[in-house]
């Protein structure tokens, strides 16, 4: 039955061909065991927590979720939120953490809280309702969790349940990372263990003076209302502080800085407990050494930039000796340093640190940044694991390295084991093949040298007639579409099978050139994106004798909805027809952290505020437009549509709305809604293009 599924349909059921691909890996300290999660079949949303034995290559299963919870799945809502914040989509295990000698396991299902012997298998249920985050201690003799915004211990041993902090107050939670945390600083945690786990780090944030948004479901109108504290461009955040919380009923809240947002917190048994932090602007990163015995804070390492210090996840942290870790811009890279003194050269644009032990495990792109690679560090200098052409997503440590690499030449992800660099053993991937191949030109357009994939359709002859052109992009900062991953591509594939050139641009902003590159899109959201795909369009046609510049669409979701609106109400002598999917549209709606790095405050850079707004531009709409917005979106809240909907309206300009009842911002799971919204935008765009 499955493979008389369309493409569309095996898509949306597979959650984009990622369902069945081993993830969150975990290797035993002494490198004999790798613990993993995957889902039974590439059809299977539930996955299960696997043990691969590294010597004689066998796995078995630990963790069955499908017999642990054969019924569905009832999610507290603070994991659902923190699934949202994830773009987690799958089911069963989804997460799970070990204790230092890797003896057991904890992890929630359906908002029970288990533990797993990793030795016996025994499973145990210990908390029966509402677990977010459980993670034991160091030692294996406790694990703590989140259970309705309050950080629980249960004591392994006899069983024994507490609240840590019992401070009334729903507006107050301990132990959880804010909105703002999770969806733009890749911060998921909010307590951190002692390495002798006697103690935790843990976050306390009140929200009482966070605007209030409310989420209704028109569709459902016997559904209360949804109220969310969302922290609009200039509008209050969370506020966020740090208490160290004993077992013995200790509490030592740590020295209060000038700072907003809590970046990062590390801590193991190389040093003082470190936190990260950055002030309203974000301007400045600095990092503390924070005392446990009195909270005081001690300065270790601070950086500033005229328009924004990035954010590198996996930093700071210790070496076991001691030795500080971190990533900063210097000479147009991102620098890998040790005790302040560089391990990797300019040619090297380090992406995210994996893991910090004696050597430093380390994800960087060298002059492509189509490519992510996987290096380790090794005598002070850097050393490249992955030796394939691709993208390649590293694990566990500099000594035992899991690679998941995506490649242009296979679908799915081909999972490898390393030992000293040296392949010892393969993880086996259920992911479903998606039988479609890909017609590929890879490019760089125009003096920017933008990075760019061009789909043709399956059997397409050079020079056998012009064809309709798609522009696919994201095109904002902080994301690549243009990758070295037959996956990236499948979606667009499908479009050009259906008659049409698809282009798809990493323009200024996108990762993986460096600073300088990040920052030509400072004050300057709307123009400098859309002016990189025209130039890369113009490029293209000059290069690609087939494409038809005068039927141009442009399609995209979230930024790249904004990006699609922005083409064709600034740019219709590019553009004739537009699908926004998701938009952004008025940018003091969007969050503070995301917005404010790139435009300022808006009570002191109104007019940068009103020059990437698109609602003063509603007026000029000359061109076909479709506005695609899931009512249920909690991160560009469906208000952005409308606004710009009444914007449209009112200035008589005629457009398409089309709302997704029930819809987050993901893009609907839904199999048949998923396939039907493919659809419609095909023949939609067709159409006008006609």
């Amino acid at each position: 039955m499955t493979d008389e599924l369309s493409f569309l349909r095996k898509q949306a059921r597979t959650q984009r061909f990622t369902l069945g691909a081993p993830k969150e890996f975990r290797a035993a300290p002494d490198g004999s065991r790798l613990l993993f999660l995957r889902a039974e079949s590439g059809y299977d949303r539930r996955n299960s927590l696997w043990q691969l034995d590294l010597a004689s290559g066998e796995e078995a299963k630990l963790v069955d979720a499908a017999e642990l919870l054969p019924g569905e799945e009832e999610i507290p809502p603070e994991e659902r939120a923190r699934r949202e914040r994830a773009r987690e989509t799958s089911g069963g295990v989804v997460g799970y953490a070990v204790d230092e000698a890797f003896t057991v396991a904890a992890f929630s299902l359906s908002g029970k809280l288990h533990t797993v012997d990793l030795r016996s298998g025994e499973i145990r249920t210990l908390v029966d309702g509402a677990v977010v985050d459980p993670r034991p201690n160091p030692p294996g003799t406790h694990v703590a969790y989140v259970s309705e915004r309050r950080l629980r211990v249960v004591e392994l041993a006899t069983g024994e349940d507490r609240v840590l902090v019992d401070e009334p107050g729903d507006d107050i939670a301990w132990g959880l990372a804010e909105f703002i945390a999770a969806e733009e600083m890749r911060r998921v945690r909010g307590y951190w263990w002692s390495p002798d786990g006697q103690s935790l780090l843990v976050e306390r944030s009140d929200r009482s003076a966070v605007p209030r948004w409310s989420i209704a479901d028109p569709a459902s109108p016997d559904v209360p209302v949804n109220t969310v504290a969302y922290p609009a461009a200039g509008t209050t955040n969370v506020s966020v502080s740090l208490s160290f919380l004993g077992l013995d009923g200790s509490r030592v809240d740590v020295q209060a800085g000038d700072w907003e947002y809590l970046v990062a917190v590390h801590w193991s048994g190389g040093g003082a407990p470190l936190i990260a932090v950055q002030p309203r602007d974000q301007k400045r990163l600095e990092v503390y050494a924070v005392d446990p015995g009195d909270g005081s804070t001690t300065l270790v390492h601070a950086e500033s930039d005229p328009h924004w210090v990035e954010i590198v996840t996996g930093v700071p942290a210790w070496t076991p000796d001691g030795r500080l870790v971190h990533v900063s811009a210097a000479d147009g890279s991102y620098r890998l340093l040790i005790d302040g003194k560089p391990v990797t050269g300019p040619e090297l644009q380090v992406r995210s640190v994996l893991h910090v032990g004696d050597e430093v495990l380390f994800s960087a792109s060298e002059q492509d940044p189509t490519q992510i690679h996987v290096y380790r560090t090794e005598n002070g200098a850097a050393r490249r694991l992955s030796t394939m052409d691709g993208v390649h997503v590293g694990a566990g440590t500099a000594e035992l390295t899991v690679l998941s690499s995506w490649s242009l030449e296979h679908s799915g992800p081909r999972v490898s084991v390393l030992s000293g660099g040296t392949r010892i053993a393969e993880v086996a991937s259920a992911t479903v093949d998606p039988g479609l191949e890909l017609n590929l030109r890879w490019l760089e357009l125009g003096e920017r040298r933008l990075r760019a994939a061009l789909l043709l359709p399956t059997g397409h002859t050079p020079g056998s007639g012009k064809l309709p052109v798609l522009l696919d992009p994201y095109g904002g900062p902080h994301a690549q579409r243009v990758l070295h991953s037959r996956n990236a591509f499948l979606t667009s594939q499908w479009f050009a099978d259906q008659g049409f050139a698809v282009l798809v641009v990493d323009g200024r902003g996108s990762p993986g050139r460096g600073p300088a590159w990040e920052k030509e899109m400072a004050g300057d959201l709307a123009d400098v994106a859309l002016a990189d795909q025209v130039d890369a369009l113009h490029a293209a046609a000059e290069q690609i004798g087939d494409l038809d510049l005068d039927r141009v669409a442009i399609r995209g979701w979230s930024f790249g909805g904004y990006l699609a609106a922005a083409a064709v109400l600034r740019r219709p002598d590019v553009f004739k027809a537009a699908v926004a999917g998701a938009p952004v549209t008025d940018w003091a709606l969007y969050d503070t952290h995301y917005t404010e790095r790139y435009l300022g405050h808006p009570d002191e850079q109104p007019e940068t505020y009103e020059r990437n707004s698109l609602l003063a531009d509603a007026k000029n709409l000359s061109r076909s437009l479709l506005i695609v917005h899931g009512l249920a979106d909690d991160n560009v809240f469906v208000a952005h549509a409308l606004r710009l909907s009444s914007a449209l309206l009112a200035a008589g300009r005629q457009h398409t709305f089309l709302p997704l009842a029930g819809a987050t911002h993901m893009t609907p799971q839904a199999e048949e809604v998923a396939e039907n919204l493919m659809l419609l935008q095909v023949e939609w765009i067709r159409k006008e293009l006609a």
